[in-house]
């Protein structure tokens, strides 16, 4: 049960909400993965005790809508109030064996936004890197590549703070010689790591229990980073295999790490409507209004570990404060 200080929070929230001028905003939440349990590497992730909790208040307090559904309305000026999008990026296992089990629990639907490519044993850059540094013996890692120079592995807190400048510094390096390092690194500590993404089965059913599919490219580029074509073709051959494997057509896309400017442009953008998509979703945080955009809707993560925390932000998120 949801504590008595939870219920008056939401219950004082869904006051506000419903006073004239409050409607016609959506919250488009980001997910990534839900672990087993937390994981000190992935501290923003959530874990299934967590989500579940997240989950239940959502179904409690919130209008929880399919994002077609919910742009539907936002166009038609017919969005309810307290109106929420769940959304997950990347495409990990986990998001089907425990994300969907408690969506299904609570009566819930939310919007996958698959890079193809990884499908069926593939890994994305970034696990190989926290998974590598995680995973080195010893107190100290010494990467000449790219400036990194030595890291500290002594502790959990310095293999997470080892892990974080890793991935700054080579989060924008061009996309083939980022994932040979990645790679390189990885199966110099953990040479036979894992694929933690899902297989085409698990994405078919994900449909087949009512989730939404939408594109997230085939390999997770930097699309700011490429060419008008490259950009064009990452997201037509993900939408493509996604469409094939489906037998339906794909309507949203997530773009990849999804702030504007740094990780798309107005060229990314273009190339999603000419891909045939409807609409996109950035990493831009706050809610979106019928004056937002299609293709830059608004979403955020509500990292909190606390129900009270979590209700908390999601209120201020909704009203920009």
């Amino acid at each position: 049960m949801l504590d008595q200080s939870i219920v008056n929070i939401c219950g004082l929230t869904q006051r506000v909400l419903s006073l004239p001028g409050s409607k016609r905003r959506l919250s488009i939440l980001i997910y990534h993965r839900v672990m087993d349990s937390a994981d000190p590497y992935r501290p923003g992730e959530a874990n299934r005790e967590s989500f579940r909790w997240q989950m239940k208040l959502l179904a409690r307090n919130h209008n929880v809508l399919p994002l077609s559904s919910a742009i539907e309305l936002l166009l038609n000026k017919r969005l309810p109030s307290n109106a929420v999008s769940i959304t997950f990026d990347d495409g990990y296992a986990d998001n089907h064996d425990n994300a969907l089990p408690i969506l299904k629990e609570f009566g819930l639907c939310a919007t996958f936004f698959i890079a193809s490519g990884f499908l069926n044993g593939g890994r994305m850059w970034n696990d190989d890197i926290i998974d590598a540094i995680s995973n080195v013996s010893g107190d100290s890692l010494e990467i000449a590549e790219h400036g990194i120079g030595k890291l500290s592995t002594s502790s959990p807190t310095e293999r997470m703070n080892s892990i974080s400048h890793v991935l700054s510094k080579i989060k924008y390096i061009p996309h083939k010689e980022r994932e040979q390092f990645s790679r390189s690194l990885l199966c110099s500590y953990v040479p036979n790591a894992k694929s933690p993404m899902m297989n085409d089965d698990q994405v078919v059913n994900l449909r087949k229990e009512k989730m939404e599919i939408g594109g997230h490219t085939v390999s997770h580029p930097i699309l700011a980073k490429l060419t008008a074509d490259e950009s064009y073709r990452e997201i037509k051959e993900g939408k493509d295999y996604l469409e094939d494997l489906l037998g339906e057509s794909l309507h949203t896309f997530a773009y990849p790490n999804g702030k504007n400017k740094s990780d798309y442009n107005p060229e990314s953008l273009e190339a999603v409507k000419k891909a045939g998509f409807k609409a996109a979703v950035t990493t831009d945080w706050g809610v979106s209004s019928k004056e937002t955009g299609l293709f830059q809707l608004k979403r955020f993560t509500p990292w909190d570990n606390t129900p009270s925390r979590f209700a908390l932000r999601l209120a201020k998120n909704y009203f920009g404060a």
